[in-house]
């Protein structure tokens, strides 16, 4: 059987990642460094232009299970370039948007490229790719994409500070077909390599028979859950740090080293064990995030140690993005990863997309921030229990 020699492995790898860098950079994290720019121009409510791109997060949501199977049937090269082309298009559609129907109109379309250019459709390619490597693969891939905001916030925010937000977004446009086109056309797969023996010989369970089992939904609500925990806590950092009496510069820099724990969090994953049992990682990175969460609840400071316990926060969370990636894999092997991670990650990139409004919502039932991090380390240990059946 033809394999491919390890070089050009690496320079995919590479392309692969780069590519997740520019596509993150432009679909995703702009828009939250731009949204204040474009509600101060336009006059539209700050809550409309997030919740239209939220709109647009969930169609990716949706979109993401018929192109997880259109992954499994054919290579990524096609499907991930016309991505990149409507991406751009979106964009587009956003930048020159007359009136907040256009401007969601812009991110549906937007969402639906995200679909077939983040995460969900690189890590089908890598799991398809690598097969028992993947796990490296993954990391390195994650590594680069964490990138993204180091790299695009700033870059939008020096963007907006000589032109309005229309023209940041064509460039922004420009700038992923010109970029992310020509490294999915010429580096990706057009069709699949033969499986190895040992991946040829794995069942090929479909999503219908899947969707029968309690392992399944389990795993699914398990994993949910944790993003739910971990979101609510995170994205509203900011506000619990200032109940706790940190001022906002401080809280501000607490979520940033924060993202920069993701990055660690990356790294511990690769030490977790190969032959470890399937359900152990996100048991562990669960029962983690109740702890964790629970500190930054109880802790009243100093702020050096709640500092602490929220880079501890953000590395939990960065590990849980490759749980989550290797959940289907792990479990089911890897002929039909695309179609079956399509359903599973479906509600959980919902809940991602809800997740800058969780913790204001919950903090408001709850009667405060504190409240609200309890709160989410209780659902946490919830998940841990519930992961152990998956």
């Amino acid at each position: 059987m033809h394999t491919t020699p390890e070089p050009w492995q690496g320079t995919r790898l590479a392309a692969l990642s780069v590519g997740q860098v520019i596509s993150w950079g432009v679909l995703f994290y702009a828009m939250i460094v731009a949204a204040p720019a474009v509600a101060s121009d336009t006059a539209w409510p700050l809550t409309v232009v997030t919740g239209l791109f939220s709109v647009g997060l969930i169609a990716s949501a949706l979109v993401g299970v018929p192109v997880g199977r259109r992954l499994d049937r054919q290579g990524p090269r096609g499907i991930m370039t016309l991505g990149s082309a409507m991406g751009s298009a979106g964009l587009v559609i956003v930048a020159l948007a007359p009136d907040p129907l256009w401007f969601g109109i812009g991110w549906v379309v937007a969402g639906c490229a995200q679909s077939a250019v983040l995460y969900q459709a690189a890590f089908t390619v890598l799991a398809r790719r690598y097969h028992a490597r993947r796990r490296g693969a993954m990391t390195v891939l994650t590594l680069a994409g964490g990138l993204a905001s180091t790299v695009f916030a700033p870059i939008v925010a020096a963007l907006l500070t000589v032109t309005d937000w229309r023209t940041t977004f064509l460039i922004l446009a420009g700038t992923l077909a010109v970029t992310t086109i020509p490294l999915h056309w010429f580096t990706l797969e057009p069709r699949w390599q033969p499986m190895p023996p040992a991946a040829a010989r794995e069942p090929d369970h479909s999503v219908a028979a899947l969707l029968r089992t309690h392992r399944f939904w389990a795993l699914t609500l398990a994993t949910m859950l944790v993003a739910a925990s971990l979101y609510m806590v995170t994205l509203a950092l900011i506000p619990l740090f200032l109940e706790k009496g940190l001022d906002y510069t401080l809280s501000a820099w607490a979520l940033g080293l924060l993202g920069a724990g993701q990055v660690i969090g990356r790294l511990i994953y690769v030490a977790i064990p190969h032959a470890a049992a399937a359900w152990l990682p996100l048991v562990v990175t669960a029962a983690l995030s109740a702890i964790t969460l629970a500190l930054l609840a109880v802790i009243p400071g100093p702020a050096w140690l709640l500092i602490a316990v929220a880079i501890g926060a953000g590395a939990i969370r960065g590990a849980q993005t490759l749980v989550q990636a290797s959940s289907v894999a792990e479990r089911w092997g890897t002929r039909s990863y695309g179609a079956i991670n399509g359903v599973f990650a479906a509600p959980i990139t919902i809940v991602s997309a809800l997740g800058p409004v969780l913790g204001p919502v919950a903090a408001d039932a709850t009667g405060g921030y504190t409240a609200m991090a309890l709160l989410a380390a209780a659902v946490a240990l919830v998940a841990a229990a519930i992961a152990r059946l998956s």
